[in-house]
C-alpha cells in the first residue's frame, strides 16, 4: 500500500459515516470500502446456506468464500443484486455478531486491503485505522449520541417504506455499541491517533467539509 493516500474513518453503527465517506471519496477522486457491507454480505451468506451466526468456523468458512462484487453502486452476492436486502435490520444484527469472532476478520483483511488502490482510498468501518489500515495519513473517529443515531436510522428506514419503532431502534443500536467495543478482537474505540468528530449537532455537509479541511491540512503538512 506504499505510495497509496488512505483515509480511514471509524465510527459506531449509523454514525453516518458511510455517507461520509462516500462523499469524501467522491470529492477527492479516491475509492470507497465500505468494509461493514462485507460483514453484512458475510451474515447473509451464512444465513442463505444454513450456518448459524453463532458457528465461528462455519461462517470463517463463507467469509474466504464469499462471490461478491460491487458494480455502480450495486452490491452483488452470488450475482444477485442484495443492496436493500443487507441493509435490514436483521442482517445488521448479524453482522455484528460475526464481526466480533477473529476467524472471521482474519479472513476479510486481505480482501478489504485490496480496496486501496491509486491515487487514493477512504474506509470506513469499526477498525480500519487500528487494524486495516494502521498506516493511514488521516484517521476519524465519528460519532453521534445514541438518540441522534437512532432518530438517522429511523428516519432512513421511514424513507424506505419500512415500519419502524424508535425505541426498539435505539435499544438495538445501544446493545451493537456494548457488543462492538467489548469484543476482543479490534474493539470498538477511539485510537490515540485518531481524531474525534461529533456529529450530533452537525449536517452531513458540515461534517464532509470537515472531514476534507482536516485531509488537507494532514496532506500539505
Amino acid at each position: 500500500m506504499s505510495g497509496i493516500a488512505i483515509l480511514a474513518i471509524d465510527g459506531p453503527s449509523a454514525s453516518g459515516k458511510g455517507s461520509v465517506a462516500q462523499r469524501v471519496a467522491e470529492a477527492l477522486g479516491f475509492a470507497y470500502l465500505d468494509s461493514g457491507a462485507l460483514y453484512r454480505l458475510t451474515a447473509l451468506a451464512a444465513q442463505q446456506t444454513g450456518v448459524d451466526w453463532s458457528d465461528e468456523d462455519g461462517v470463517a468458512k463463507v467469509a474466504l468464500s464469499l462471490d461478491v462484487r460491487f458494480e455502480k453502486g450495486l452490491t452483488f452476492l452470488a450475482g444477485q443484486d442484495v443492496s436493500t436486502l443487507i441493509r435490514s435490520e436483521n442482517i445488521g444484527v448479524g453482522a455484528s455478531q460475526v464481526a466480533a469472532f477473529a476467524d472471521v476478520r482474519q479472513a476479510l483483511l486481505a480482501r478489504q486491503r485490496d480496496f486501496a488502490v491509486v491515487p487514493g482510498l477512504v474506509a470506513d468501518g469499526r477498525d480500519m485505522g487500528s487494524v486495516v489500515f494502521p498506516d493511514a495519513q488521516l484517521k476519524i473517529f465519528l460519532t453521534a449520541t445514541a438518540e441522534v443515531r437512532a432518530e438517522r436510522r429511523f428516519q432512513q428506514l421511514i424513507a424506505r417504506g419500512e415500519s419502524a419503532d424508535l425505541a426498539a431502534i435505539t435499544r438495538d443500536l445501544q446493545s451493537r455499541d456494548e457488543r462492538d467495543a467489548a469484543r476482543k478482537e479490534a474493539p470498538l474505540r477511539q485510537w490515540g491517533d485518531a481524531l474525534l468528530l461529533e456529529t450530533s449537532q452537525l449536517s452531513l455537509d458540515q461534517v464532509v467539509e470537515c472531514v476534507l479541511s482536516w485531509w488537507k491540512t494532514r496532506t500539505e503538512t
